[in-house]
Formats: C-alpha cells, sequence, structure tokens
C-alpha cells in the first residue's frame, strides 16, 4: 500500500464545530491559480484563489453538431483533426458562455471525452476496456435502469506512454481568460470495480506494487500538466461516495475486499500521485453517487468515509453531492478541517427544473452550523454530461442553472 504523503493530517482534536483543530490554511500554496482576471462580473466573495465561490463540476452538454461529428468520425466518415477542429469550436464557444455569466473557473466541458473516465484511463498501457458481465441497476425518478458498464482490467504492468490530457488542457489554457480548471478521473477507479479480479495476478502478485505503479503513472501526467501551466486540477472520484452506499459496501465485501479499509488504501493512492504537485497548484476533490443521463447509482450518507475523506486526503477542497437525499444531511461537515473548502453541490444537474434561490440559501445556512461559511461555496452536484448524451435537460436550462449558482454565491459571499 502506497504512504502517504508526509504532513497529511490525521484526526484532530475536535473544535467547537466537532471538526480538526486548526492546521493553517491547506489553500495558500502560493500565488493565485489565475492566468488574467475572469469575467468582469465574477463572483470574488473573498476568495482569489480555487475552488471559488460559484463553480461547476466540469462536464457540459454536447452541442449537437459535436456529437453528430463525433458519430462521423466513427463511422470513419471525418478525420481525427476535422473532428478536433469541431471540438476546437464548441469549446470556444462554451469557454465564453461560462465566462460571461461569471464563472471564475472554467472547462472544456469534457467536450473531447466519450465519457468522463474512460478517455483517461485506457490510455496507460495494459488497460482493457470492456463490457462488464454484471448488470448494474441505476436509478431514475421513473425507475430503474438496467445496464452492463464499462469494464477496466490490468493485463500487465502500469505505464503512461505519453502525456493523456495536457494537449487538451494547452488549448483550454489559451483560450481561457477564467482560471482553466482541467478533471481528471481518480486512479481508484481502476481498483474499486473489479477488486484483486480485476488486476492481473502475474504483473502484480502484491497489489501494493499495483498502487505504486499506478501512483507513479498519475504523478507523471500531473507534472506534464503542470509544466503546461496547470494550477487547478480535479479529481473525480466517485468511489468514496459509492462506500457510503449500504449495497454496494456488501458487493465490496463479495470481491474480498474490506469496505472499511479501502477509504484509506484510496487516500494513500490519491496522496502519492498528487504528492509532487507545485505548490501553487489546488487540488480539488469531486465526489457523487453516480451520474448516468439523469440516473444515480449509490445512496447514503458521508459518514462512513468523512473522517478519512476530509483528514487523511492531501487536497485543498471538496465538491460534494448534495441536491438531494440520498447524500444525507451535513453532519459530517463537521469534521473538515480548518483551511479546506467544501463546494456544495445543491444544484441539481438530474433535471431541468430551476431551483430557487432562497432555498439554496437556507441550505447553505444549515451546512455553516457545521463548517464556517466562508470554507463554503456552490455548485452543481455533479456534470451536466458524464458520456457524451448527457443528463435530461436542456441547453438553455442548463446555463440557466450556472446562472443560478453566481446568483446566489453573490448574494451569500458578495461581489
Amino acid at each position: 500500500m502506497p504512504p502517504e504523503r508526509s504532513g497529511v493530517a490525521g484526526p484532530g482534536v475536535p473544535d467547537e464545530r466537532g471538526g480538526a483543530a486548526a492546521r493553517g490554511d491547506s489553500g495558500a500554496r502560493g500565488d493565485s491559480a489565475a492566468r488574467g482576471d475572469s469575467a468582469a462580473r465574477s463572483v470574488s466573495g473573498g476568495r482569489d484563489r480555487p475552488p471559488f465561490r460559484a463553480e461547476h463540476v466540469g462536464s457540459l452538454l454536447r452541442p449537437a453538431q459535436l456529437l453528430a461529428a463525433r458519430e462521423r468520425h466513427l463511422a470513419g466518415q471525418l478525420s481525427a483533426a476535422e473532428l478536433a477542429a469541431v471540438e476546437d469550436e464548441a469549446i470556444r464557444d462554451i469557454v465564453r458562455r461560462q465566462e460571461e455569466i461569471g464563472l471564475r473557473a472554467v472547462t472544456d466541458g469534457e467536450f473531447r471525452r466519450a465519457a468522463w473516465q474512460i478517455d483517461f484511463l485506457k490510455r496507460f498501457s495494459n488497460v482493457v476496456v470492456s463490457r462488464s458481465t454484471v448488470k448494474v441497476s441505476f436509478h431514475t425518478e421513473q425507475g430503474d435502469i438496467d445496464r452492463l458498464p464499462s469494464a477496466l482490467r490490468v493485463t500487465g504492468k502500469l505505464a503512461r506512454p505519453g502525456p493523456i490530457f495536457v494537449d487538451a488542457f494547452r488549448f483550454l489554457r489559451s483560450i481561457a481568460h477564467a482560471v482553466p480548471k482541467l478533471t481528471i478521473p481518480s486512479p481508484s477507479l481502476l481498483h474499486f470495480r473489479g477488486g484483486r479480479q480485476a488486476v492481473d495476478e502475474r504483473a502484480y502478485p502484491d497489489l501494493e506494487e499495483f498502487y505504486s505503479d499506478l501512483a507513479r503513472a498519475y504523478a507523471e501526467e500531473i507534472a506534464d500538466l503542470a509544466a503546461a501551466g496547470c494550477r487547478y486540477l480535479q479529481i473525480d472520484e466517485v468511489n468514496f461516495a459509492y462506500l457510503c452506499d449500504p449495497k454496494l459496501r456488501d458487493e465490496v465485501r463479495r470481491f474480498g475486499e474490506d469496505p472499511g479499509r479501502l477509504p484509506l488504501t484510496y487516500a494513500r493512492l490519491i496522496n502519492r500521485s498528487i504528492e509532487g504537485r507545485p505548490r501553487d497548484m489546488t487540488v480539488a476533490m469531486h465526489l457523487c453517487r453516480g451520474n448516468f443521463e439523469s440516473a444515480w447509482l449509490a445512496e447514503g450518507g458521508y459518514e462512513p468515509v468523512a473522517e478519512v475523506l476530509f483528514n487523511a486526503v492531501d487536497v485543498d477542497g471538496y465538491f460534494l453531492e448534495y441536491d438531494s437525499e440520498r447524500a444525507g444531511d451535513f453532519r459530517p461537515l463537521r469534521l473538515v478541517p480548518k483551511g479546506k473548502i467544501v463546494v456544495l453541490g445543491l444544484v441539481t444537474t438530474k433535471r431541468g427544473t430551476l431551483e430557487s434561490a432562497d432555498a439554496l440559501e437556507r441550505r447553505i445556512e444549515e451546512a455553516s452550523r457545521y463548517v464556517p461559511l466562508e470554507q463554503l461555496g456552490l455548485s452543481p452536484q455533479c456534470g451536466f454530461a458524464s458520456a457524451g448524451r448527457g443528463n435530461h435537460l436542456t441547453f438553455e436550462e442548463q446555463m440557466a442553472k450556472l446562472r443560478l449558482i453566481v446568483e446566489v454565491a453573490r448574494r451569500v459571499w458578495g461581489p
């Protein structure tokens, strides 16, 4: 098991909110991550570095022309260069729209990806993508959807043959006036969905070596991203949230793992992956309970993983799903240490109905009973399109939700 990064906080002395005692501002690594000023109407709210008061998770609904171009490319009717040109134009447009509504951090909408995780992980040597033989039930407000999700297998020694998302980041940085944010899947994904059975025993008779090689491959990518100017990185980590669901914890036991130990195992893996980052790079972690065409997979509050999540993972902030009762209450936030930021995912991407600004303010006030208001921000609970087809809402509804987030953040924290 990879060792933790030196200086990672363990369980602290409870303060008056029940969290860990102050250990300094973990966000104060260096100068602001911004390349330049963001849009004139953007929200500062007293924060000059990410995570900001008004944010979004990363993925955005793909425009119809981009989806059509990708289909033509897959059919052999459009070259890679021609597809890239369509992607470039779509990204320029969506970055401009994010900046115009006042977001201080922008993404490329994950427009170059077929899915949020596969396009990254399949670029490692000896990672094979296939269809799972086990049906998974995703839940919707209309009923369950049974599907065979993508499965990942490690068939040999892990390596990173070359940069993965570096060129995509360079393009984003070249066109963004706001802070460019890049999202990548958590390294834990290569283990969680199959456990020991998903990792070739001839290549890795000892899983500790697997974790070490995986962390090294991630560290190489992060180093190249840093060299390209990336100072805001988000790790999309669904498995901590899945380990809050009693049914999924039982599944973990069935493939021979201890759900009580996995959070610490994954914390150490993530820490080793990011330990070499520049001091002025912000790293945040996003957690959700599944996001596939407005469906979800897991349910359960954060309490089973909260101590490890907030005090053993060496990130600067968290994007936490909180748009429904599935995520539980805010009590686990009492364990957030001073200096870490929690961006509350109170706005849902799973349907187009616009939330009430007053109701969002009340929810933020409720969360501030457990963690100080100055350590909070606001975002959707997840992306709008974790895969190409996206969630069941319109582009206009998506943008209305993002404008609402900026508006509420300005009302709560000021301009």
